[in-house]
């Protein structure tokens, strides 16, 4: 991903997105929820659309795999909720290795937000989709 890519600000319509999207996140999110954000332009415009305090890691920039964003996030140790503004392919590719146990790609559209909650059920690990949701849909 070059310089020029993440320097891209929103356009229009993803502003709109953001604001509609940070909306609902804020009514939904507790209080103690660790929000972490990639550093390009565009990911800091929607982190900046939630009103809240939030952490700039390079690691979940657009080249960095789903790896390094459950390391980011320190999963499944952290025991707060964690909101991560990234990117595609590593977004959908963790969300797929999350669900599926292999990291396989998965489409996050643009401005959406896919909802996971992990919990322990009989010394088993399992992956609950708590919401799938676009701007469109809210």
């Amino acid at each position: 991903m070059s310089d020029e890519d993440l320097g891209r600000p929103l356009t229009a319509k993803g502003e709109r997105q953001a604001e509609r999207m940070a909306a609902w996140l804020g009514r939904q999110l507790a209080a103690t929820t660790r929000v972490l954000v990639s550093p390009a332009v565009r990911t800091q415009q929607t982190a900046k659309a939630l009103d809240r305090k939030f952490k700039t890691l390079g690691e979940l920039g657009p080249q960095h795999t789903a790896q390094a964003l459950l390391h980011a996030a320190r999963w499944p140790d952290a025991r707060e909720p964690v909101l991560i503004v990234g990117h595609q392919p590593a977004l959908g590719m963790t969300v797929g290795y999350l669900m599926s146990g292999e990291a396989r790609p998965w489409t996050v559209r643009k401005g959406g937000v896919i909802w996971l909650r992990g919990r322990e059920r009989d010394g088993v690990m399992q992956i609950v989709l708590h919401a799938a949701l676009t701007p469109e849909m809210i």
